[in-house]
């Protein structure tokens, strides 16, 4: 149903760079002809890029080939055009082809192949780029590489970091693997709806779409009855038949909220039970000492946080500038919980929040990234309670510029504990008891600085995308009440402000250190992505300008442009399916979406591990006391940052699939009722309609559209009928009939009552240009619409 924009260069399944891979299945391929020190042509780097994505950095390139001086030069152009074709695409410090996997990547072991050596798939992939591909897991020998240390060995089940080769036997999996860590280990467990087989037993049915049906014998079924949903562990794995399987625990109904939360923890691999060193440790932790630092506990620090807030891991506090050379100006101060503190480097704490990332974020419930008796208790900024915590002093000019930050290692004790809606309710004129007396001593001298920042950041100019976030509200029984849209408050936007200008202050003063990090980073839209843009903006009246040097405020000239018009939802979605995706990598690229050359995660280190790296950064490099960063970990930044992205994106698909099979419970019992949608997506195969009421959107197949023949028009995200020129642009405010509910899948299937308006004549005219190599589909009278996920 919620659809997010990813990079459609190329669709997975497909093959990347089989040039130069010869297997016994596949013809021989002519060797490279590589002649040291001269430039190869574009064909000879991406045959070399396929066959050796290890070597895929530009030095790595330049060695491989001998070029010095000039040729160095004109190698990075080349790769530099290749990227701005499509031909090439970025992954952090390495280049690879468009659809293939990285070098270094997340694996879950998933089966077996007929000679029973193991097969591994990504842990996290687009939907949109068709199945994932499947890797091919080398054991090595116990004694490790060249006999050196031990090899780290995995089963089924378990989820890896490994290296990434291109296979050479044409006539299995696309790549092989070397495992360099094993990151979980999940016992071959698995989870599925139960159903009842005739004679006893019953069979598993997956809820992964890369699941398989499994054989439960009647001694194991552990109670379950039909329709439960249960967590099995695999009995029996044969080459020949199903696998079998026993019951470990019933889970309950796969209509309750519970079930529902639980399929997505386990389809995603999201470990959620601590293991007991881990709690032990955490309940032997005692409150952090005086040691190493300043006491603040009588700076009225206060926290602004949702009102269902558990844990509250920032709090802030402003005052005017005294200094009289800075007139006008004001000091921000952001304090952040001390995580650092109690989880030590390579502890069971430190090991199990690596594995888990980032705190997961449900309707009902979160899975959180350490244990409460952290989250909740030692380390949450609690009113009145003394807590640890690392606080940066930021001064301002009246013009909103930074002049100067330090950091400080504190124990405070926070003055007020106040949600968003309080807090801008006060400001608004309707303080309760609690505001009232924090009004003026606190409340408007930070509207105030936050008004001095506001000018700073006008100035920078982030990318302002208008994409308004939905929420789920629950009824006791776990099941959908309504879908709310929270109003986007001043009180967000100050604290979003601060918390961006304190993480600023930390990639800046760890640069400055040359102390070793992980940034958050967000690339530029690729020149293919803003072409794609451009032709569709083109269809609007609306120009982008080329080039490869394109920055936040451009994009943020096509928003004002479309602001107020039918148009400003679609061109909102098409600028956001534009960007690229921000991850964490100890190499810095800057953040295109915010404007900023040095950006780092600091101010939530109870909910994201990246933060409490920085944090570890900030106290070695600062000599501000135990538990600073560690040379191992140091010399593994690389390897974190590529885990804790794919953890981020792991919790971000969980969410949005819980979500999904929510609605779909919600709306299952209204099959056959119309609703009010509009077009969120255009494909070859039919229209994407949302639901603004749900948050959800469903699909309305193109066999099911008309007797016309509908042609796909890429530019204007259209699908129009060839013999009547009616059709469907993204954005259009249409009517749907609810046709099928699928809730374990999260999928609704509509079909559309609106009739098609008429196309503007730049599509009727690309139908009689007869380009229809861009996708003309036929409706077939008969034809039965597709069923389940799309």
């Amino acid at each position: 149903m919620s659809r997010i924009p990813r990079d459609r260069t190329n669709p997975a399944g497909k093959r990347p760079g089989k040039i130069g891979r010869a297997g016994k299945d596949a013809p021989a391929v002519e060797p490279l002809n590589i002649v040291h020190g001269a430039l190869p042509s574009r064909e000879v780097i991406l045959r070399f890029i396929a066959d050796h994505p290890q070597k895929a950095s530009k030095r790595e390139l330049a060695k491989a080939f001998g070029l010095k001086g000039d040729n160095r030069v004109e190698l990075k152009h080349m790769l530099q055009e290749l990227e701005q074709e499509g031909m090439l695409q970025k992954n952090r410090k390495s280049l690879i082809r468009p659809g293939a996997l990285p070098p270094v990547t997340v694996l879950d072991i998933t089966t077996r192949d007929k000679d029973g050596d193991l097969i591994g798939r990504p842990a996290e992939w687009p939907e949109d780029q068709g199945v994932a591909p499947a890797v091919a897991i080398r054991q090595q020998s116990p004694a490790g590489r060249q006999g050196k240390g031990k090899a780290p060995v995995a089963g089924l089940g378990d989820r890896i970091l490994a290296k990434i080769f291109p296979a050479v036997d044409r006539g299995g999996p696309a790549y092989t693997a070397r495992i360099i860590k094993v990151i979980d280990r999940r016992r071959g467990a698995s989870m599925g709806v139960f159903r009842t087989a005739p004679g006893g037993g019953g069979r598993l049915l997956p809820i992964e779409r890369r699941g398989e049906e499994m054989v439960i014998d009647p001694d194991f079924t552990g109670g379950a009855t039909d329709g439960d949903l249960v967590e099995v562990e695999i009995a029996r794995l044969g080459r020949f038949g199903l696998p079998r399987a026993k019951v470990l625990s019933v889970v309950g109904s796969v209509g309750s909220e519970k079930a529902i939360s639980m399929i997505a923890i386990h389809a995603h691999g999201i470990p959620h039970v601590f293991p007991p060193a881990v709690i032990a440790e955490a309940d032997a932790a005692k409150p952090a000492s005086m040691s190493h630092r300043e006491d603040w506990r009588d700076v009225p620090l206060i926290t602004i946080d949702p009102a269902d807030a558990k844990d509250h891991d920032d709090a802030v506090y402003a005052e005017l500038d005294p200094s009289p050379d800075n007139p006008g100006g004001v000091i921000v101060t952001v304090a952040i919980a001390d995580v650092s503190w109690y989880v030590r480097p390579n502890s069971p704490l430190d090991r199990e929040a690596l594995k888990r990332g980032n705190s997961v974020y449900f309707p009902d419930r979160v899975v959180p990234m350490l244990p409460e008796r952290i989250s909740n208790d030692l380390c949450s900024l609690k009113e009145g309670v003394d807590r640890p915590a690392l606080a940066v002093r930021m001064s301002f000019s009246g013009e909103g510029r930074k002049a100067g930050h330090t950091f400080h290692r504190i124990m405070m004790k926070s003055a007020a504990k106040l949600s968003y809606q309080q807090a801008q309710a006060a400001i608004d004129g309707k303080p309760d008891d609690k505001t009232g007396p924090l009004l003026e001593p606190i409340l408007k001298p930070l509207w105030h600085a936050y008004e001095v920042m506001k000018r700073g950041r006008d100035r920078r100019q982030p990318l302002e995308l208008d994409m308004p976030e939905r929420k789920i509200l629950l009824k006791p029984d776990g099941t959908v009440d309504r879908v709310v849209v929270p109003p986007r408050l001043d009180a967000h936007k100050l604290i979003e402000e601060m918390m961006i200008q304190a993480n600023v202050a930390a990639a800046e003063t760890l640069e400055k250190k040359k102390q070793p990090l992980i940034y958050r980073i967000h690339d530029g839209p690729t020149l293919a992505k803003q072409e794609i843009l451009r032709e569709f903006l083109a269809t609007l009246g609306i120009s982008l300008a080329k080039g490869g040097n394109m920055r936040a405020n451009n994009f943020n000239g096509i928003l004002a442009k479309a602001d107020g018009t039918p148009h400003q939802i679609m061109v909102n979605e098409m600028v956001l399916r534009s960007q690229s995706q921000a991850i964490y990598s100890p190499e810095n690229i800057g953040h295109f979406g915010l404007n900023l050359m040095k950006y780092a995660h600091f101010t939530s280190p109870i909910r994201r591990y990246a933060d409490l790296i920085v944090h570890r950064a900030l106290v070695g490099s600062l000599g501000l006391g135990e538990g600073g960063i560690t040379p191992q970990e140091e010399a593994t930044l690389d390897d974190i940052a590529a885990e804790i992205s794919t953890f981020e994106r792991r919790a971000m698909a969980a969410e949005r699939d819980t979500v999904n099979r929510l609605i779909a419970h919600h709306l299952s019992g209204r099959v056959g009722e119309e609703f009010a949608g509009r077009v969120s997506g255009v494909t070859k195969s039919g229209l994407f309609v949302a639901l603004p009421d749900y948050g959800a959107d469903g699909f309305v197949p193109i066999s099911t559209l008309g007797t016309d023949y509908f042609i796909y028009d890429e530019a204007h995200q259209a699908l129009s009928g060839e013999r009547t020129g009616l059709g469907y642009r993204l954005g259009d405010s249409v009517t749907v009939k609810l046709a099928e509910a699928i809730p374990l899948a999260g999928a609704l299937r509509f079909e559309m009552i609106s009739e098609g308006r008429e196309m503007p004549a730049a599509v009727r005219s690309f139908h009689k240009a007869g380009r229809r190599d861009r996708g003309q589909v036929r409706k077939k009278p008969g034809t039965r619409p597709p069923r389940g996920r799309h």
